[in-house]
Order: structure tokens, then sequence, then C-alpha cells
């Protein structure tokens, strides 16, 4: 890490800048955002992500979660019968209805949302 450059040699230094050159893209090498051919997906298949399914949500006091225990019924704000939200590290990205398969939980998507809607409410 260098050091500061003290205020008395500032003007000094700043003489002795030279301006930045940049090397000019040219129009055919740049990548579009929108070619997917050029796009190359392998890199991040492997990736692990984290799918979580959301059944509801409600808002308690603290007075009443302290007195929540075994047997306790918590109701949520979404009604019974009502699509699950499907979340992928925290973004939605669909809805589903709860299955079972080879008895364990699963779910089937009904409604997958459009990758445009997910980045208009990340916004």
């Amino acid at each position: 890490m260098s050091n500061p450059v003290p205020n008395s040699n500032a003007s000094a230094t700043a003489s002795s800048a030279e301006r930045a050159n940049f090397q000019t893209l040219d129009s055919d090498v740049a990548v579009s955002p929108n070619t997917s051919s050029d796009v190359n997906l392998d890199v991040i298949l492997d990736v692990s992500v984290t799918l979580s399914m959301e059944v509801g949500r409600t808002r308690i006091p603290i007075r009443n979660l302290l007195q929540l225990n075994q047997g306790s019924v918590v109701e949520l704000e979404r009604e019974a019968g009502e699509p699950l939200d499907v979340y992928v590290n925290g973004t939605l990205v669909a809805h589903g209805e709860v299955v079972v398969v080879n008895e364990k939980f699963g779910i089937r998507l009904t409604d997958v949302i459009s990758p445009a809607e997910r980045i208009r409410r990340l916004r």
C-alpha cells in the first residue's frame, strides 16, 4: 500500500500526471448481450443455488412469539389451496403446489415468472 501524498506536493504531482489512453473497441468485436451463440453457460452449470418454497407469512408481536409452544397454531396470511411461492436464492421465480413423490414432499410448478418480470421486481 502506498503512502498518501502530502498536500505540499499535491501541485507537483498533479502537473506530472499524464492523461490515460484507452484502446478503441471495434464494433464488430463487441459482444451484444442478446447473442446467445457467444454465451458459454458451461462455466456456471455446476454452481449450487438455494431453492426454497414458502407456504405463507405472518407478523406477530414478540409477546405472542414468546408464548408459542408445542401444539401452538400460527395463522398465515395465505389462503388454503393458494399456490406456494418458489424462490431461488431469495428471488421469486415460480408458484406451485405441493405433491408427494416417493414419500417425500415435492412441488409441481404451476406458473414460472418470466425473466423480464423477475428483473422488473428487483428494481
